[in-house]
């Protein structure tokens, strides 16, 4: 592993349990890189609506660029990226955001996704940034388990009832690939897989994925910044 290669995630809410849940996804993947989870301190306990969302962009910025020296890429772990261009605009390195990164993964996997949102509150970020990538036609359905964040440290419940969203999407909305709509719900991927029958993105694994093999790629979103 390249001593140099430092992939920062950053968790825009306030939530260690969330980002202790978000390191535990990752885990798989650190054999192909340094991958370190940060907390927003000044962040929401969750994030549940655009409002609160929004109010966590410069404290991810801030976070960023505390960062900056000794980072070689970043993910913003919020589903609904919050930051992404802004941070993009901040930085030359690699900068993933996992709602976009799980919908790029999600298009490899099946024809139509379907999203499992915590809140209804959530839907209306989420189809704006489906609208901004261009693929609603690849979308199925939007359905919310109409549980906070802090709710999802029920796991009786939590699973329960994504197993129950997670196939009313399926044979109502026709998904034949589900993505999980909050950085919080990681650990409940595989026993949904297996629930369920189709695949299952997680959205932070799917941006860790993709964040790691940039970084000796020297892909960047300026091609005129090629850091060593």
């Amino acid at each position: 592993m390249d001593e140099k290669q430092n992939l920062y995630v950053i968790n825009p809410n306030s939530s260690e349990a969330v980002t202790l849940g978000i390191q535990a996804a990752v885990a798989p993947l650190e054999s192909m890189g340094r991958i370190i989870c940060l907390t927003n301190p000044l962040g929401p306990k969750g994030i549940e609506s655009q409002a609160q969302a929004d109010q966590t962009i410069p404290q991810t910025l801030a976070l960023a660029a505390q960062v900056e020296e000794q980072a070689t890429a970043f993910v913003i772990a919020c589903f609904g990226d919050p930051g992404l261009h802004a941070l993009r605009d901040q930085t030359a390195k690699p900068v993933l955001g996992i709602q976009e990164s799980a919908i790029m993964t999600a298009l490899t996997l099946g024809q139509r996704f379907g999203i499992i949102a915590i809140l209804p509150t959530s839907i209306p970020r989420h189809l704006r940034s489906i609208g901004a990538m261009g693929v609603q036609s690849r979308l199925a359905g939007d359905r919310a388990l109409n549980l906070g964040v802090a709710d999802l440290q029920d796991a009786g419940k939590t699973q329960e009832r994504m197993i129950q969203v997670g196939r009313d999407l399926i044979e109502k909305d026709g998904a034949d690939v589900l993505i999980m709509g909050c950085a919080g719900m990681a650990r409940f991927r595989l026993p949904l897989e297996e629930a369920l029958g189709v695949p299952v993105v997680e959205p932070c694994q799917a941006a860790v994925a993709m964040a790691l093999p940039r970084i000796p790629l020297k892909q960047y979103h300026k091609v005129g910044d090629r850091h060593a």
